[in-house]
C-alpha cells in the first residue's frame, strides 16, 4: 500500500513529476494549500490539497489527470483544483473568499506563483461572505435533520461543515483589516472575540473535528442547536458589516 506522507513536502517531487509527465509545457504551476499550506497538516488525518494551474490548451485535456487522481488518493491527496490563469483573474470578484483563503497560506511546489499579486475588493468579499454564510446555515439545518439525531452522523456533519465556516471567518478578518493568514485556533479566537461568538464552543467543535474530543451521544442534538444559533449570530454580524 502506498505510504501516507508524514509531511506534504515528502511528495512534492513525485506529485509534480506525475503532472509534468501528463501535461508537459501546459503545466504552469502547482500550489499546496489548506492545512499543509498553513503548516497544520496532521499525519493520517489531514488531506493534502493542491491547486494545479494549466494553460487554456491544458485545461481542455484535463482528463489526463484521471489516473493520477485515483493513484494519489491512496496517499491522502485530495482531487486537485484544476484552473487556468484566466479563470483565477476572472474569479477575484466572483469567488474572492475562496481565493482569499488560498492566498492566506500556500506553498509553491512547481512553476509560477499565480497567487502572489492577487488583490481583493472588500465589496465583493463582503457580498460573497454574506451570501455564503446564509446558504451554509440553511444547509446546516437541513443536514442536521437528515442525521436523524444520530450522534455519529452529527459528528460527521461537524467534520464536514466546520471548515467552510472557518473560511468565512478568514474573510471577516480581511474585512476588518487583519491578517487572514493565521492558524485555525488563532483564527477562531480572534473572530469569536470580534463578532461576539462563543469562543470556547467553537474550540470544542474544532476539538471534535480534529478527533481530540469525542461527541457524547446525549449531547449531540443540543450541540447542533447551539451550533446553528452561533452561526445565526455570525450571519447577522456579516449582514451588518459596512463596506469600507
Amino acid at each position: 500500500m502506498p505510504k501516507i506522507p508524514a509531511r506534504p513536502e515528502e511528495i512534492f517531487d513525485d506529485f509534480a513529476h506525475d503532472y509534468q509527465e501528463a501535461f508537459g509545457a501546459d503545466l504552469l504551476s502547482i500550489i499546496l494549500y489548506g492545512s499543509g499550506g498553513r503548516e497544520e497538516y496532521i499525519y493520517k488525518k489531514s488531506d493534502i490539497n493542491f491547486l494545479v494551474v494549466l494553460t487554456e490548451v491544458g485545461i481542455e485535456m484535463c482528463s489526463k489527470a484521471i489516473p493520477l487522481v485515483s493513484r494519489w488518493h491512496k496517499r491522502r491527496v485530495s482531487t486537485p483544483l484544476l484552473v487556468t490563469p484566466r479563470f483565477i483573474a476572472f474569479s477575484v470578484d466572483t469567488f474572492p473568499v475562496e481565493l482569499l483563503n488560498l492566498k492566506a497560506a500556500y506553498k509553491v511546489v512547481y512553476g509560477e506563483d499565480v497567487l502572489r499579486d492577487l488583490a481583493f475588493d472588500k465589496k465583493y468579499v463582503r457580498l460573497q461572505c454574506e451570501r455564503e454564510v446564509r446558504g451554509k446555515l440553511l444547509h446546516l439545518r437541513k443536514q442536521f435533520l437528515e442525521t436523524g439525531g444520530k450522534w455519529r452522523k452529527i459528528e460527521e456533519l461537524i467534520f464536514v461543515s466546520l471548515p467552510s465556516f472557518f473560511s468565512l471567518f478568514r474573510a471577516v478578518r480581511f474585512l476588518e483589516d487583519k491578517d487572514p493568514a493565521v492558524k485555525i485556533r488563532a483564527l477562531v479566537i480572534s473572530v469569536c472575540q470580534d463578532v461576539g461568538l462563543d469562543k470556547d464552543f467553537f474550540l470544542e467543535l474544532l476539538a471534535i473535528r480534529e478527533g481530540r474530543k469525542k461527541l457524547v451521544s446525549n449531547q449531540a442534538i443540543p450541540l447542533m442547536k447551539r451550533y446553528a444559533e452561533e452561526i445565526t449570530k455570525f450571519s447577522n454580524f456579516v449582514g451588518q458589516m459596512a463596506t469600507a
